[in-house]
């Protein structure tokens, strides 16, 4: 008796896979915006992730699994005396970068932070050089480095631009795996047939669920989920470098596929029919266009889509800060991404909770005319009861042209909108930002405060000329492309 069964014709790589690779290997990054861009995030992320050091909860999550392991060459974790397998200092240097929420940001159809994937680039990076010079090559260098993270940041920010994985429940840091994989399985020597394999491999990884970025399961998990990632993108680029064969049509593939398991069924709102299947949708090539984009965090370390409502509340502070027990009531104007992602009733579990909440967000810097990383710690909280009092007299608004002018491709803006009404009758006015002074289009205003944030950072873990020499290099455009890998990671060891 004949049964019918599976094809196992086994095809070409998915298109899509394809054109990642071809970007990776055959693009030659030539923008002088894009690589002075990305020495400014370089300076930014290694900033945020020292200054994540002064955090307990951070901390405890970094260093060896096994105390004391010595690995030859091993990647180090600025700021540390770390020294491990790159695979382990990936994790570690992704975690720090990203656990106080105050690394660059990416906003389209979906969102994310392509710097994340430093921690793959820098601990691979770091590694290989090191190996390299003990055996008499020439290292990486940090141009090497900054190319890296202009095509990481090419390759999430692209696929982000039209293809929403939140709205099927997936998290963002997929979309790190597969950036990391692609530019480190390259850096290690890959051929294009390699980099197409490794990246199959992190399609299969799959479904990474946001769960707990919402509530009532928001926690720190957010805080390292994206060093996990990065980290997972070492290891797949490494068992492929050892010969581990790809999933061609892992995107394609019926029924077992990425597309029909993952980005069609759960979408109920598609209303799609049995035979049809969602597919990316891209509206342009990589080439250099999201470094050249990419949105700094430069006044507030809270979630991006109110750093806007943030400046606002910090404008209004002078003419609240006599009055907050005279408020009536709030009125917060944003975009429909925000209400979506970011506006919360009701309490806040933890500091993780706080610093993903518009409401309390804008509290505190309505309360303080600042919002800093220790505002979202439970000991501050607890003695700041006005917090929550604000939030309760909150009323969150969507303007329509805002949600419009958030995906239009030539704005891309962050609008929010924040005014104060007391029980006499009165008002402030209203108080509106549309981009936040991370914006490309504030470039200007943003670079010196980009700078002078790098330089605090720096100082809460070095001493003043150890600080001098790495604001020195890091300064000089050419210098620092021309400095190898090792020489920079030691500028930053404790």
């Amino acid at each position: 008796m004949r049964t019918s069964g599976e094809l196992s014709n086994r095809s070409e790589y998915d298109q899509v896979i394809q054109d990642i690779a071809d970007y990776v290997i055959n693009y030659e990054v030539s923008s002088d915006e894009a690589l002075s861009t990305a020495r400014y995030c370089l300076m930014d992320t290694l900033g945020c992730g020292l200054l994540a050091l002064r955090f307990p909860e951070c901390t405890k999550h970094l260093g060896p699994l096994v105390p004391g392991t010595v690995v030859p060459n091993g990647a180090r974790v600025p700021g540390t005396q770390f020294s491990l397998d790159p695979v382990k200092a990936a994790w570690d240097i992704g975690c720090i970068i990203r656990w106080l929420d105050y690394n660059d940001t990416w906003l389209a159809a979906e969102w994310g932070h392509p710097s994340d994937n430093l921690g793959g680039i820098l601990a691979v990076a770091d590694y290989l050089a090191q190996t390299q010079l003990s055996q008499n090559q020439s290292p990486l260098t940090m141009r090497d480095v900054l190319v890296a993270m202009v095509k990481a940041h090419e390759i999430q920010g692209v696929i982000a631009l039209e293809n929403s994985f939140n709205r099927v429940g997936l998290c963002h840091v997929l979309l790190v795996r597969i950036a990391s994989v692609a530019v480190i399985t390259h850096m290690m020597g890959g051929t294009r047939e390699q980099i197409m394999a490794a990246l199959s491999q992190a399609w299969v990884d799959g479904s990474a669920l946001r769960t707990y970025r919402h509530a009532p399961n928001a926690g720190s998990r957010k805080s390292w989920a994206a060093g996990d990632a990065t980290s997972r993108a070492v290891r797949l680029a490494d068992i492929t470098m050892r010969g581990e064969m790809g999933i061609p049509s892992v995107l394609t593939t019926r029924q077992w596929g990425f597309y029909d398991v993952a980005f069609s069924h759960t979408n109920h709102d598609l209303k799609l029919k049995p035979e049809a299947q969602r597919k990316f949708s891209f509206n342009r090539d990589y080439a250099t266009y999201v470094m050249e984009n990419i949105l700094f965090k430069l006044s507030f370390p809270a979630e991006f889509h109110a750093q806007t409502a943030c400046e606002a509340a910090v404008q209004l502070h002078p003419s609240v800060k006599e009055r907050i027990d005279e408020i009536e009531r709030i009125e917060i104007t944003t975009h429909e991404s925000a209400i979506r992602i970011i506006s919360k009733h009701g309490e806040l579990a933890n500091p993780a909770d706080r610093d993903h909440c518009l409401q309390y967000m804008t509290a505190v810097s309505l309360l303080l005319g600042k919002l800093e990383a220790e505002h979202y710690e439970d000991n501050f909280h607890a003695s700041h009861p006005q917090i929550d009092s604000l939030r309760d007299k909150m009323e969150v608004i969507e303007e329509k042209r805002y949600s419009e002018e958030y995906l239009a491709p030539d704005k891309r803006s962050i609008a929010n909108a924040v005014q104060v009404f007391f029980e006499d009758g009165t008002s402030t006015s209203k108080v509106e930002v549309e981009y936040p002074v991370g914006h490309r289009r504030r470039r200007h205003e943003g670079i010196p405060l980009l700078q002078e944030k790098f330089e605090r950072n720096l100082a809460t873990r070095f001493p003043p000329q150890r600080c001098k020499k790495i604001i020195d290099l890091c300064n000089d455009q050419r210098w620092l492309e021309s400095t190898s890998v090792k020489h920079f990671m030691d500028l930053f060891v404790i």
